[in-house]
């Protein structure tokens, strides 16, 4: 019997040019603790299997099973092998499963940067009908306002994002593709307090003399309509700024100042009455949602089945 020693030895003097099938052979007639069941396994011949194993032990310099009159058995040098021939077949085969699962949508992981406007207003329909289709696969959602989700684009921390226009002057562009999947629309309401105001056609001069509430921080919708605002030689100085769009809305509500927010977050109050919409004779230009993607980066199977759904519009 050949001590490991020997084996190491003889191991080191190889080039480790083994045909893998070799190994798969020798996995299965240990597993199986000879060569017929391993054949009928593997639907070879039995001389063909023993062929494999002979090539196997030739090219090791070592002998791998001890035959007897009740069959073979591993020898310690087999054993020794056998246990990393066994880990590394089955991670193999677990990949394989794996694989299968991701190319039949069974598994897998879509990453979607969102703000809660795109979120609520668009992206969620979309995602409860993925779901529905693909329960096996993760979808993580990273919430950011546009600035945030087009800089996790750019360090590959999502896939895709769902953005509003238009983009900041200083994101790079280089490598981002979009298109405009729906119109949104800028507004100001308000409350009973400022009941004089509705349904008259104001100048957007008004502004400057009313109580304003905005969102906190630089915001793609701040910056876009305090541009516009600008261009018209108006400049507003806010009373109130505020973490999200439906605090707006409420603070709006009870008259606290006029909202300004995207129309879809105050529809239900402005449909009940509870707000109404200031009108301009200078109409604040529509923007868009825009799904984005870096052309740099293939899709997944997966994330590219949910851009599929999205685009579709069903």
């Amino acid at each position: 019997m050949i001590k490991n020693n020997n084996l190491k030895n003889n191991i080191s003097n190889t080039n480790f040019d083994v045909n893998l099938e070799y190994y798969k052979i020798f996995y299965h007639v240990a597993k199986n603790g000879g060569i017929t069941a391993a054949a009928k396994e593997l639907s070879m011949s039995q001389p063909a299997v023993s062929q494999q194993i002979s090539g196997l032990e030739k090219q090791l310099g070592v002998s791998l099973f001890k035959r007897s009159g009740r069959g073979i058995a591993l020898t310690s040098e087999g054993s020794l092998l056998y246990k990393y021939v066994e880990k590394g077949y089955k991670e193999i085969l677990q990949g394989e499963k794996r694989l299968s699962q991701l190319l039949h949508l069974e598994a897998g992981e879509v990453r979607v940067g969102a703000s809660d406007m795109t979120l609520r207003f668009f992206l969620l329909p979309y995602l409860e009908k993925f779901h529905q289709l693909y329960p096996g696969i993760k979808v993580t959602v990273t919430n950011g306002p546009t600035p945030e989700t087009l800089k996790y684009l750019e360090d590959d921390r999502i896939d895709f994002g769902v953005v509003s226009s238009p983009f900041p002057e200083y994101i790079n562009k280089e490598n981002i593709t979009y298109i405009d999947v729906r119109e949104i629309q800028d507004c100001f309401v308000a409350g009973r307090s400022f009941i004089q105001y509705k349904n008259h056609m104001i100048d957007l001069q008004e502004l400057e003399n009313l109580p304003l509430i905005t969102l906190e921080g630089q915001t793609s919708s701040g910056r876009y309509v305090t541009e516009f605002l600008k261009k018209n030689n108006i400049t507003i100085h806010p009373e109130f700024e505020l973490a999200t769009s439906d605090m707006i809305v409420q603070f709006a509500e009870r008259s606290l100042g006029v909202g300004m927010v995207v129309r879809d977050f105050a529809k239900e109050d402005l449909d009940n009455g509870k707000l109404f919409e200031l009108r301009f004779k200078q109409r604040i230009p529509p923007r868009h949602l825009r799904l984005v993607t870096d052309t740099k980066r293939p899709q997944s199977l997966a994330s590219a089945k949910l851009l599929e759904l999205i685009k579709a519009k069903d």
